[in-house]
């Protein structure tokens, strides 16, 4: 019986394990900053995802770019599909925007080679 238990324990453990990681490791926060992480969506050369950089802060959304990546689209959409907000811009410079309504968005990176990234986030007051 002590077996059958220990057994179920761990497995309870080793299951609830990755849900408390990815939850915490969605949270960055200071200052009021929410870091926003970027993933790879569609990447067929080398990976350039960590030369975006992204966070909201209340309505306010902010992008840098740390590299030049040539002209890179944007576009914000809710986390249904419907289209907020696109750019245009030229790295490295960056961009900044303010999202009117709480919710949640995702932001979608195009890089002139076709390449893909991406990253969720919630708008609160």
């Amino acid at each position: 019986m002590r077996h059958s238990t220990f057994k179920q324990f761990v497995l309870l453990l080793g299951m609830m394990l990755p849900v408390v990681w990815c939850g915490a490791n969605g949270i960055n926060s200071t200052d009021g900053y929410s870091h926003i992480y970027v993933k790879q969506g569609h990447v067929q050369s080398m990976p350039k995802g960590s030369t975006i950089q992204a966070s909201i802060n209340g309505h306010t959304l902010m992008v840098v770019f740390t590299e030049n990546l040539g002209d890179v689209a944007i576009e914000i959409t809710t986390a249904t599909g419907a289209l907020v907000e696109n750019f245009w811009t030229i790295t490295p410079n960056g961009l900044q925007t303010y999202l009117s309504l709480c919710g949640d968005y995702v932001i979608t990176f195009t890089l002139p080679n076709g390449d893909e990234y991406y990253g969720e986030f919630t708008v609160t007051d």
